[in-house]
């Protein structure tokens, strides 16, 4: 490749701090609130998701645009961030199923993206000075005409977005004749999370963000999704009112991201804005329902108030960020309803959580089960299954797994995990009497009532986890 000069290009921060770099090759000024993915691939789906709609990405990785674009690797209809800083930019690129290179497709959607920034040193800073609104322009001989350009850029806290990323009209996707139906109210919803909902077999409506109740409810959908979105979820009060009546019904209800936001805020838990948010492909939370961890994909600048949250007397904390213990997931105790923060659907990203997509859709919500019965132990699993009904709806797992506290031989307490597989009439291949403090698996539903059977729709099932006490 020929040498190419490159017009120099800034990035001036709110507080007046600049950086200088190099035009990618489409000159002119954008701003928004500048922001940083420590995601090591992915970047196409990153540019693409609407959550970063009003925003300039910093990547930390040190190249970008090595494996080009690909046309089925995008989050919606085109490039959603404002602009892009990197530190290298990659012209010339290498994949197999590549349909073109990073600059061609920033050329097509005139994005403006600069190169040759001191990234790390950015980062850092963003990370000790929190997030704030910028401006990248190849116009660097008039600074003063940035900074008046800048201060008039609203703040992202208290900004509505959704409306700027959202259908316009009703749309379907999926199978016309399936027979579980799903409306997903679009705040800015990403592809990928359509894609898990359709390969699980629902038929998917996706509504404008501001749809009403009765608007999704005419279709009679078997559940309801809040989908993620960009901007502060507070001005959503439509989206807000939607999940009320929803929640109000029992009906059932998943929100991811933004929609956790709102589903927290549709019941009384405030939302502020975070420092520099989660932005990365790599984020531990903690699922404490089941005691694992998840390793997931994080987007969002906006957390729910954890301490509103612990005392909610009818909401459980269910997933926590390991990193700095913000509340990455929720559930309503007597409602068919939860939400997680993160991104189960990943892309990019690990799919560690993508089991949420199978709660949803396996149970359609049911996750409030007002009928209870005292389960003590001594049961075997023979009589386990008996007594749940055959196991329904989970008469598709073909295992159930106990993990029974055990010591050793030097004293210490350890856990064994017993495997007890089921053949097609759902018989065990053993016999385990259930003992004290044991805990049952049928699936991996992170639902977990203690001591206690639930009736659906008048048949005993077994619906997750659950730990065996002696009463």
């Amino acid at each position: 490749m020929k040498y190419q000069q490159r017009k120099k290009a800034l990035v001036l921060l709110a507080d007046g701090t600049i950086f200088y770099g190099k035009s990618v090759g489409i000159e002119g000024t954008v701003t928004g609130e500048i922001c940083f993915n420590t995601g090591m691939t992915g970047y196409q789906e990153i540019f693409t998701d609407p959550s970063y709609f009003g925003q300039i990405m910093v990547t930390t990785n040190a190249h970008i645009g090595n494996y080009g674009v690909n046309t089925s690797e995008v989050e919606s209809d085109g490039i959603k961030i404002s602009g892009l800083i990197v530190r290298n930019f990659s012209f010339e690129h290498s994949r197999v199923d590549s349909s073109g290179n990073l600059k061609d497709w920033f050329v097509k959607h005139n994005l403006v993206a600069i190169s040759d920034v001191d990234t790390r040193a950015l980062v850092s800073y963003i990370r000790d000075h929190g997030a704030m609104n910028a401006i990248i322009s190849t116009e660097i001989d008039n600074i003063n005409s940035l900074k008046d350009q800048l201060s008039k850029v609203p703040s992202m806290e208290g900004l509505e977005l959704a409306s700027k990323v959202s259908t316009k009209e009703p749309y379907f996707v999926g199978d016309e004749n399936s027979d579980l139906k799903i409306a997903a109210l679009d705040i800015g919803i990403k592809k990928n999370i359509i894609r898990n909902f359709v390969k699980r077999g629902a038929f998917v409506k996706v509504f404008p963000y501001d749809s009403t109740f009765e608007d999704l409810h005419s279709w009679n959908p078997d559940g309801y999704f809040i989908s993620n979105g960009p901007g502060d979820p507070e001005p959503l009060k439509q989206a807000q009112q939607l999940a009320k009546e929803i929640i109000k019904r029992d009906l059932p209800l998943f929100g991811i991201c933004l929609g956790h936001q709102v589903i927290a805020l549709a019941n009384g838990i405030s939302t502020y804005k975070m420092h520099n948010g989660h932005r990365g492909i790599n984020h531990p939370v903690k699922n404490l329902l089941t005691g694992r961890g998840e390793i997931t994909s994080q987007n969002h600048g906006f957390a729910i108030n954890r301490e509103e949250t612990e005392i909610h007397p009818d909401i459980e904390i269910t997933h926590v960020h390991l990193n700095d213990h913000t509340v990455a997931g929720i559930r309503l105790k007597n409602k068919n309803c939860f939400s997680v923060q993160y991104h189960p659907e990943a892309s990019p990203g690990p799919n560690d959580a993508d089991y949420l997509f199978d709660q949803f859709i396996e149970i359609k919500g049911e996750v409030n089960f007002p009928k209870e019965i005292d389960f003590r132990f001594g049961y075997t699993i023979t009589d386990l299954i008996i007594l749940s009904g055959g196991l329904t709806p989970y008469a598709n797992k073909n295992d159930i797994r106990i993990f029974r506290n055990i010591s050793n031989l030097g004293g210490e307490n350890v856990t064994e995990e017993i495997i007890i597989k089921l053949d097609e009439n759902l018989n065990p291949n053993k016999k385990i009497v259930l003992q004290p403090d044991d805990i049952v698996t049928v699936n991996t539903f992170p639902y977990r009532k203690e001591n206690k059977f639930y009736t659906i729709e008048g048949e005993l099932a077994l619906p997750g986890l659950y730990s065996i006490k002696n009463q």
